[in-house]
This record gives structure tokens, sequence and C-alpha cells, in this order.
């Protein structure tokens, strides 16, 4: 089976990279997100507990969700996570 084209070689590398950083962008843990869930519903209080339900690993699905319910970008809420998690004890977000 002949080699896809160099353009062609370099859009799939391209797309991968863009996936491994979007699978890099922050990592949750279910405990975390306890914590980091009553920050977010704090801001957001329309938010409700369904909406907010996360399974550990599944972090790309739950920002697509949050994008869609805060109606913000990707960048915002990835760094809304951020926040919340750097210092996980404080309620602050």
């Amino acid at each position: 089976m002949p080699l896809p084209n160099k353009k062609i070689q370099h859009r799939i590398f391209y797309i991968f990279v863009k996936t491994l950083k979007k699978m890099a962008e922050i990592r949750i843990t279910n405990k975390e997100w306890e914590r980091v869930k009553i920050k977010i519903q704090r801001k957001y209080n329309h938010l409700t507990d369904s909406e907010l339900q996360y399974t550990e690993g599944q972090e790309d699905n739950l920002i697509s969700r949050l994008m869609e319910l805060v109606n913000r970008d990707r960048k915002y809420v990835v760094f809304t996570l951020q926040k919340a998690l750097v210092n996980i004890d404080n309620n602050r977000l």
C-alpha cells in the first residue's frame, strides 16, 4: 500500500498532535471533581448535578458539555477548570 503524499502526511500529523494536546490539557480525578463541581455550581448556579456528571478519564466530554452549558469557548472552560484545581481546598473559583 503506497504512503500518502507529503501534504496529507503533514495534515494527518497536525491532526494527531492537536488531538494529543486536547487530551493532555487537563486531568481530573473523581475525588477532585467533587470539589471542582461545587465551585462550578457556585459560579454558574443554573447548572444541575445531572448536567455536571463526570467520569474520570472523560475530560474532553466534560469540557465540551461545559462549553455548551456556559456558552464559552474551550480555552475559557479549560482555564476555569485549571484554576479550580490549583487550590482545590479553596471554595473560590
